[in-house]
């Protein structure tokens, strides 16, 4: 007699703990990034410069990068639920002051710092708990992986939408300063509502190595290890540097082309750079190799091949080029992002994976800047070329991820090197 194998039937998605984590990730991400394609907005409400609008768009890592530094560490030994139960909520205050201080650059700046604290927590704590909640014992069968792409689609879908909707309703409804955020709010309080009932996965219970002390867990050991600070770090603030560059600098480039709606073309920009960073996220695992920097140097190939053609865009002003660049950087920060991701995950030890996720991120959005940057320098020294010293920069840091590869020949031989010499001096 034949045995017959009864698969036990699959939960439906909406009903998988890692999906209400998804979704308050998605609902923080939504808001975090909807502000993106109103800087034209706030030129012409407010009459603001392009580097105050840049700083705007950059100061919410003054909120992200203790949020994922205190964070994650702080998950780590209390606890997943206790520590990003808050982030929704923070997120859809953030989001009630951006939409009742559209005229006030102190309110504006507090609104943007608060979406910066949810979203840090939200990439830190997020992050892994999503990875936590996507093996054994809470799901079975999933490739290695899964949580980080799971994680990382969350992230993107919510950047995207957030902004392409934002971007519509500036530009064609009516209240083009309070409607977005105000959508954006109640989706936050919906998110925040609907997370509460996930099970814990970390945390006292949970790791025999949860440390007594917070700032013990602040230390985050992994974050010294090799691989993780010259092959991982090095392309980490490219991550965040191609959204900037693609819908940021290019729309700013292209006012005068677009000046029929120009908030439109920045949610495009960002619908181009997101999408197309969705679709690769879901092939970009297959480059990652485990012992190998494969996936990650493809990426800042990418990613210099984005900045080329950035500076071909600031040349030549062209509307369907830099909407293509657009794509090219979508391609770079999907390719960045899961190759990031899975490296931190890999590295990471069982009592600090939320932490060296919040080092990685905290490094990621460094790359926010870079519209700024480029912003203040650019009297004296014009798009163009700033954009191509960047390239350069991109060129250097692959050679140090190759070289420094795990697999690489030279990488024991080099280190061997510099650790005599070390010792001689």
């Amino acid at each position: 007699m034949t045995a017959i194998k009864v698969t036990p039937p699959t939960a439906p998605l909406p009903t998988r703990p890692w999906f209400r984590v998804a979704f308050g990730v998605f609902a923080v991400a939504w808001s975090g990034n909807e502000f993106t394609p109103l800087l034209n907005l706030y030129r012409q409400v407010d009459g603001l410069s392009a580097t105050a609008v840049f700083i705007l768009l950059g100061v919410y890592v003054l909120g992200i990068v203790p949020a994922l530094l205190v964070g994650g560490p702080a998950s780590d030994k209390y606890g997943r639920r206790p520590v990003l139960a808050s982030a929704p909520f923070i997120a859809a205050a953030g989001s009630a002051v951006l939409a009742f201080g559209a005229h006030s650059m102190a309110l504006l700046l507090i609104g943007r710092i608060l979406s910066g604290i949810a979203l840090g927590l939200c990439m830190a704590v997020g992050t892994s708990w999503i990875k936590e909640l996507s093996q054994p014992p809470f799901e079975s069968g999933n490739v290695p992986g899964t949580g980080a792409k799971r994680a990382g689609l969350s992230l993107t879908i919510g950047f995207g939408l957030g902004a392409v909707i934002a971007a519509a309703l500036a530009q064609w409804a009516a209240h083009p300063t309070l409607l977005p955020f105000i959508i954006s709010g109640l989706l936050g309080l919906l998110a925040g509502f609907w997370q509460l009932p996930t099970p814990e996965t970390a945390g006292p219970g949970h790791s025999s190595r949860v440390p007594d002390r917070l700032i013990t867990a602040l230390k985050v050991p992994s974050s010294a290890e090799r691989r993780f600070l010259l092959v991982v770090l090095p392309t980490a603030a490219w991550v965040f540097g191609m959204c900037g560059v693609a819908y940021a600098v290019l729309p700013a480039l292209l006012d005068d082309k677009v000046s029929a709606a120009p908030i439109g073309f920045s949610g495009l920009m960002c619908l181009v750079t997101l999408g197309v960073g969705f679709v690769t996220q879901q092939f970009a695992g297959r480059m990652h190799r485990t012992r190998s920097s494969h996936g990650l140097r493809v990426a800042m190939a990418l990613t210099v091949l984005t900045l080329a053609m950035a500076v071909v865009s600031a040349v030549t002003v062209s509307i369907w080029f830099s909407v293509l660049t657009a794509a090219v950087a979508g391609v770079a920060y999907g390719s960045l992002l899961q190759g990031g991701l899975r490296e931190v995950q890999s590295i990471a030890r069982a009592d600090d994976l939320a932490g060296l996720t919040g080092v990685y991120y905290s490094i990621a959005y460094v790359g926010f800047f870079l519209p700024m940057v480029l912003s203040m320098v650019s009297d004296w020294l014009p798009y163009a070329w700033s954009l191509a010293v960047l390239a350069v920069l991109a060129v250097a840091e692959l050679v140090v991820i190759s070289v420094f590869s795990g697999l690489h020949p030279k990488a024991r031989f080099v280190l061997a090197r510099v650790r005599r010499a070390a010792g001689r001096a």
